[in-house]
């Protein structure tokens, strides 16, 4: 009997946070050795918009779904290895609270600054610690001049009890290039493409060292 699939959900309360640029990049990395599902739960529809621009294919299925008794059943999908869920900025939605609920492992990108942070730790702290579901902050559109600044977010994420992510991802245009042209950054081949890829690929291995643990 197959196994259900893994579903990894990307959560933060607050928007332009990175989320679909996000779920974009493990969607896309994952696939190179699972069969992967990335569900579009966000009515801004902004991964179908980026999906559905790709000539080549993005190498994983989309679902677009905002019905939070279809999304309630993602476990329960045959014929995937992986799910991976975008959510909508909003804490207090039935979408939001339906897929954390279901998750097997939550992503929670935000930039550094304090006020995002801020927003962060109540995300966490309202729905994410009572759910018992295994997660991890990612700090995302981190400026490489001020690097300090992540590793002072790092620490005050360690300091709360709250696992952040080792590895963070740094502003690059390359992310909105990519979606603009309907490209995955794993395809993107202008200026700091790979610097860009190789950020997500060193979350993707911290995730999966989080499962084998």
């Amino acid at each position: 009997m197959a196994l259900p699939p893994k579903v990894i959900v990307v959560v933060n309360g607050k928007g332009g946070v990175g989320k679909t640029t996000t779920v974009m990049a493990l969607s896309c990395i994952f696939s190179e050795k699972y069969k992967v599902l990335a569900v579009d739960a966000d009515s801004q529809g902004s991964l179908s918009w980026w999906t559905k621009r790709s000539a080549k294919g993005m190498g994983f299925d989309l679902a677009q779904e905002t019905d939070p008794g279809l999304l309630g059943r993602l476990q329960k999908i045959t014929g995937y290895d992986l799910v991976v869920v975008d959510t909508p900025p909003a804490l207090g939605s039935r979408v939001l609270a339906t897929v954390v609920t279901i998750a097997d492992y939550l992503v929670l990108p935000t930039p550094p600054a304090p006020m995002d942070l801020a927003v962060l730790i109540e995300t966490v702290k309202k729905a994410v610690i009572p759910t018992g579901v295994a997660h991890r902050v990612l700090l995302t559109r981190v400026d490489q001049r001020c690097l300090g600044e992540a590793r002072e977010a790092q620490k005050t994420l360690m300091e709360l009890g709250i696992p952040a992510c080792r590895a963070f991802v740094r502003s690059y245009k390359a992310h909105e290039r990519a979606a603009l042209e309907g490209l995955p950054i794993t395809q993107w081949r202008g200026k700091n493409g790979r610097e860009a890829e190789a950020d997500y690929r060193q979350v993707i291995d911290e995730i999966q060292q989080d499962w084998r643990n």
